[in-house]
């Protein structure tokens, strides 16, 4: 990617695997490499939780009954529960806004999370690209945006550069006739969430998402929310099947909004966030060898730019180690790297198989 272009809008039509996500990395002969690919909280679910959902596998031979769950999350957001819609994950979604919003200019910041274009494309939507630059810190400069876009999708923190904006830079991307889509799957690894936009209702046109699956390890039980306006609310829910969400993961949504769970939550916000700066520190060591951190980082995941990434990512996997390539996300090429963020007796081994990958001979 050339640094010095300068952030621009572009159709989205170049050849990035949208479909392609760090489970790929794991999986196969991926299974026993430790997972740096994938972001889910890696000492999840806990215990408490676990026994939780399996308690409501006795109810299984009832239909889904969604009321108590989304009363819950409305209640964590301070909002009523007609803002708020249940989804088998964050990325039925972006299905269901591709397919239910009647939109004629959709764009979305980028580099970011590819399934919202996917799915817009999908839909037969032709879909509008803003690339932020590396030489900017992959900051958005609200200007970038095309002001006729009556869609925009951006993620807060961004996967996978792990910025934050700010929430009033966000908030100002809102427009009379315009849906602003913003995904806010990691924002509870923030401590304190700040720059959240979930639960205000003062911003016209406001989609904010959220998932479960992160913080809580529940990808494969698949568990998010929508919090918008009602009517926009009502429109995601026509297009959805009928008793979308599993019992177990209605029950696990109920939960993991509970007072416990969001201090739990925050406590854990915490330690990745001083687990993430002893990652950092440790990628400052090879410098001299090129490499880049992406930073302010503010998710459970970092950015790194370096020569030969690709093989770099090739020579972990044979010290057992799986890192998420990120030349398939657009505005990104072979020479970056995303890295989840782990306890520091995973990191300290990360790196020294780093060192390792960085000396080899090509």
């Amino acid at each position: 990617m050339d640094t010095h272009t300068p952030m621009r809008a572009e159709a989205g039509t170049r050849g990035h695997d949208l479909r392609h996500h760090g489970d790929a990395e794991v999986r196969d002969d991926g299974s026993a490499l430790v997972d740096l690919a994938v972001n889910v909280r890696a000492d999840t679910p806990p215990v408490w939780l676990r026994e939780h959902v399996a308690a409501s596998l006795g109810s299984l031979a009832a239909y889904p009954d969604g009321r108590a769950a989304r009363a819950a999350v409305a209640e964590r957001h301070g909002l009523p529960v007609e803002r708020v819609l249940l989804t088998a994950g964050a990325a039925e979604a972006f299905v269901l806004l591709a397919r239910a919003l009647k939109v004629r200019r959709p764009v979305v910041v980028h580099p970011q999370f590819t399934e919202p274009e996917a799915a817009l494309r999908d839909a037969g939507h032709t879909v509008g690209r803003v690339l932020l630059r590396a030489a900017d810190g992959f900051r958005l400069d609200p200007a970038a945006v095309p002001e006729d876009a009556d869609l925009v999708v951006v993620g807060n923190p961004t996967n996978p550069t792990s910025v934050l904006h700010p929430a009033a830079v966000l908030a100002g991307l809102a427009r009379p006739g315009r849906t602003l889509v913003v995904d806010e799957a990691f924002m509870d690894a923030v401590p304190g969430e700040r720059e959240a936009l979930a639960g205000r209702v003062d911003v016209p046109g406001l989609v904010v998402l959220r998932s479960l699956t992160k913080t809580w390890g529940l990808a494969g039980l698949r568990i998010g929310y929508v919090l918008a306006a009602p009517e926009t609310v009502a429109e995601l829910e026509r297009a959805q099947p009928l008793w979308p969400v599993s019992t177990p993961a209605l029950a696990a949504a109920e939960a993991c909004v509970a007072p416990r769970a969001l201090a739990e939550a925050a406590h854990a916000a915490h330690r990745v966030a001083a687990d993430r700066a002893h990652l950092v520190a440790g990628l400052g060591e090879f410098a001299g060898a090129g490499l880049r951190v992406v930073e302010p980082a503010e998710g459970p995941f970092v950015l790194v730019r370096l020569p030969h990434a690709a093989a770099v990512r090739h020579r972990l996997r044979g010290l057992g180690f799986a890192v998420r390539r990120g030349d398939t996300f657009p505005g990104l090429d072979e020479e970056w790297l995303r890295l989840a963020v782990r306890d520091r007796a995973t990191s300290d081994r990360f790196l020294r198989a780093l060192a390792r990958a960085t000396t080899e001979p090509a």
